[in-house]
């Protein structure tokens, strides 16, 4: 008899990780950044003015997406490696009570009694560690914290959005600059959301109004606090 082969699949969640930290890192970046630079120029700045504070956005907020995943993402890592070395020593101390919850696990999931305690019995004399940590806590190897990549990939990814309007505002007349960063941010919000969207198997219409919605509204309020704060007392 012929041992089965695995039939390899590319499942969406492969790239939950990567894909969550890139999405929120590009989409905080045009939003932060073509706000921060309406609400200058709402208050009447040069245009030099809002450039450099465009730039410091960039590098402040790039700055402040990786610090934040990075502990955010290292504190998730550390709750699984501290649930990871108490499974390891109730293992150790009883691997019978260990065997009966994992076998009871599966008899949750469906499976008859017997067959339940064939599988965690084999399961374990496999990998007892690895068996536990994906049925019993959750954990996996595709959905496990990587706190070094979640930063860089916020890092890289705000630092892209928050250029799309930096550029803008680098070529527009200082005439038109308002109505030019806010516009090609709408543009480039929509096509993040919808990019983003599909890649997660969700619709790309939705997930554009999603995200076009929020950044518009985020310019607006921005924009207005800037030309409150700029009007002439």
């Amino acid at each position: 008899m012929t041992s089965p082969q695995r039939h390899r699949e590319r499942h969406r969640t492969d790239r939950i990780g990567w894909l969550r930290a890139a999405v929120l890192g590009a989409n905080d970046g045009i939003v932060s950044t073509a706000s921060l630079m309406l609400g200058v120029a709402a208050a009447s700045s040069s245009h030099t003015s809002i450039l450099v504070t465009g730039v410091a956005g960039l590098v402040a907020g790039a700055m402040s997406m990786a610090a934040g995943e990075y502990v955010s993402v290292h504190s998730q890592a550390d709750t699984e490696k501290a649930d990871l070395t108490r499974e390891r020593a109730e293992l150790k101390a009883a691997p019978a009570a260990e065997l009966r919850e994992l076998a009871a696990l599966y008899v949750e999931r469906g499976l008859d009694n017997e067959l339940a305690v064939q599988v965690a019995e084999q399961l374990m004399q496999h990998d007892a560690l690895g068996a536990h940590a994906s049925e019993e806590l959750g954990i996996s190897t595709t959905l496990s914290a990587r706190p070094i990549q979640a930063a860089l990939s916020s890092a890289a990814s705000f630092a892209v959005g928050a250029a799309l309007p930096l550029a803008v505002t680098a070529v527009a007349p200082e005439r038109l600059l308002i109505s030019s960063v806010a516009g090609t941010s709408l543009v480039f919000l929509a096509l993040l959301g919808a990019v983003a969207a599909r890649a997660g198997g969700a619709s790309p219409i939705v997930g554009a109004a999603r995200v076009t919605f929020w950044g518009a509204l985020a310019m607006a309020i921005t924009a207005g606090a800037g030309a409150l704060i700029g009007a002439p007392v």
